[in-house]
């Protein structure tokens, strides 16, 4: 090869490297533990109070923040000052964090535990490195091209957590720390999969999908306490949902709050489905790999057999 092309290959390779980082990795105990942001967000809010003082959480965490924290705070952080503003309006909520998220850490081997089973049931997973952040309260977890990103904030759950702070939602959803692998497992789902929710359908069962195979992956999902909501009116919901299905207006089932239900009832409808096209394929292996890459959900939902049951 000649010197010029070698050079040309040999740069393609660091951009790569550059530009996706761990993201491209297939051995579950090669996946980093980042918890980088959650040091540096400790020492920016010592310099952050007692004046509540914005800038120093913008120039000692979220600028010095990984590939993780800068993936999460566009349309979730969004910039200092909002994130200042609400350490303001719950500060013993975040003063209370302080003594759990050197906790994270534990977590480790129970979640690489997980992801080599995730490894047994799906061979072609990717396992990105998963960032730990501190943000403000409305994200448990996300994805991006550089890995897993997950809110330690919504997971400071314990008998002393001061909760007067918090609203109705908050009381619903925060978690113990020891949730930690199961939302990484539903974030790892949504790393793999193929398709975006476009309709209600399809954004349904994205999430549920991922929710199922949580389940199946850590014995547990994020969302218990939907299921103890809709699984006495399951008949109810699912009439309301197919009259809505193929709408791409989520109001009532996913991402908004509506009086009277949680939030993510889509997530739970998304789960029944996946789980009964799952229970009804004898390939379980193949079920699966379907399940991750979806092209037509109308087919899904009718190859799941899921509305049967009500006809």
């Amino acid at each position: 090869m000649k010197t010029s092309k070698l050079k040309t290959v040999l740069i393609a390779i660091l951009l790569l490297s550059y530009f996706f980082g761990n993201s491209q990795n297939t051995d579950p105990e090669k996946i980093n533990f980042v918890t980088s942001d959650i040091d540096n967000f400790w020492k920016a809010y010592d310099q952050f109070l007692p004046a509540y003082n914005a800038e120093e959480l913008d120039t000692y965490y979220l600028k010095k923040g990984s590939k993780g924290l800068k993936g999460f705070i566009k349309g979730r952080i969004e910039n200092a000052d909002k994130l200042a503003a609400l350490i303001k309006k719950r500060p013993k909520y975040y003063a209370s964090l302080r003594d759990i998220t050197p906790l994270i850490a534990d977590q480790e081997g129970t979640v690489k535990g997980y992801l080599a089973k995730m490894k047994e049931i799906y061979p072609e997973s990717i396992f990105p490195d998963v960032y730990f952040v501190i943000g403000t309260m409305n994200s448990g977890g996300t994805t991006s091209k550089h890995g897993l990103i997950i809110g330690a904030d919504m997971y400071g759950l314990t008998p002393n957590t001061p909760k007067d702070e918090l609203s109705k939602w908050h009381l619903s959803v925060i978690r113990s720390v020891d949730e930690i692998p199961h939302i990484v497992v539903h974030e790892l789902v949504h790393f793999q999969q193929r398709y975006d929710g476009g309709t209600l359908l399809a954004a349904s069962i994205k999430e549920g999908a991922a929710d199922f195979i949580a389940e199946l992956v850590s014995g547990k999902h994020i969302n218990e306490h939907v299921h103890d909501f809709a699984n006495p009116k399951e008949e109810e919901l699912w009439m309301e949902f197919k009259d809505r299905m193929l709408e791409k207006d989520f109001d009532g089932w996913l991402y908004g709050s509506q009086e009277g239900r949680p939030n993510d009832l889509g997530y739970w409808m998304g789960y029944k489905i996946t789980r009964a096209y799952y229970e009804n394929m004898p390939d379980k292996k193949k079920a699966i790999a379907d399940i991750m890459r979806i092209k037509d959900f109308e087919a899904f939902l009718a190859a799941s057999k899921y509305a049967e049951q009500f006809d």
